[in-house]
């Protein structure tokens, strides 16, 4: 899975806690995207989470 070329958010793990109270393994995924950002006046692209991505679009 891919990391935010940014800030580095990557997934996390944690578990799934039926009623039961019975705990299976799970993984929490960023939302990645691959995309184009102008960086110092040039076009790269990288994978960018979409928190970065909204921080980028507001500066």
């Amino acid at each position: 899975m891919a990391k935010c070329e940014i800030c580095g958010k990557g997934p996390l793990f944690g578990q799934n806690v039926s009623h039961s109270k019975k705990a299976t393994k799970r993984q929490f995924k960023p939302n990645i995207r691959h995309t184009q950002v102008l960086i110092d006046g040039e076009l790269r692209r990288i994978h960018i989470c979409t928190r970065c991505l909204r921080t980028l679009n507001k500066s």
